[in-house]
């Protein structure tokens, strides 16, 4: 069983924050929006891991994640985004971000569980909350009851390969997971059963692309 060194999210002394750029920006940031942003390398459980992208998982490459016009990415995420997500968090950690998540459980405290059927297995459709595309599909070949309950386990939205729109989302070879965009999704935490994609849900809480919230077509979207 191979063993990974465990980092442990402390505050940082005025040192540390005078040394680390990141972390001058990220705490003063999350402070302000209320909201507790942790590392996903503690989200992980892992550091510096390198985790194999095989078939069906696309790796993709760091050009990727160059710098654009909004961050990673060329727009910001959508005005309103679904479930009640916070839209200054979701486009911190998808745009401006490639080591920080969401607090754990967070996806709990939105509207997200009170809003999806778990009587049955419908499928609900997760989209990129900067392009509206179409990157997730739970549950598959499993029920609600079952994905919700990994994803409590765990912390964060979790989904296995056959969940994933391969022709949107893209591994890289530290685990990180992206769309094809840029947007920063999570990261790849595999485990006994294979490849599981822990997400932070305000990433993939946007709206269909072409659709805004209201029903109306995106050009009419101020």
């Amino acid at each position: 069983k191979q063993e990974f060194e465990i980092e442990q999210l402390i505050p940082p002394s005025d040192q540390q924050t005078r040394d680390n750029p990141l972390r001058k920006m990220i705490y003063p940031l999350a402070a302000l929006g209320g909201f507790l942003l942790v590392s996903t390398a503690l989200m992980a459980g892992v550091v510096d891991a390198r985790v194999p992208c095989e078939p069906p998982c696309v790796p993709g490459t760091e050009e990727i994640m160059s710098k654009k016009e909004h961050g990673t990415s060329r727009t910001p995420v959508q005005e309103k985004l679904r479930w009640n997500c916070d839209r200054d968090t979701a486009d911190r950690i998808c745009n401006f971000n490639r080591h920080y998540a969401e607090y754990s459980g967070y996806w709990k405290s939105t509207t997200f569980l009170d809003e999806i059927d778990q009587s049955g297995d419908e499928e609900t459709t997760f989209f990129d909350s900067n392009t509206g595309k179409r990157l997730f599909n739970a549950p598959k070949g499993r029920t609600w009851k079952e994905w919700v309950k990994e994803s409590s386990m765990h912390g964060w939205p979790s989904f296995r390969d056959d969940e994933v729109n391969w022709d949107f989302v893209r591994v890289l070879s530290d685990g990180e997971t992206v769309s094809v965009d840029g947007t920063h999704l999570g990261h790849n935490i595999p485990d006994r059963k294979g490849n599981r994609y822990c997400i932070n849900l305000v990433s993939v809480a946007g709206y269909p692309k072409g659709i805004t919230n209201d029903g109306e077509e995106e050009g009419t979207r101020r």
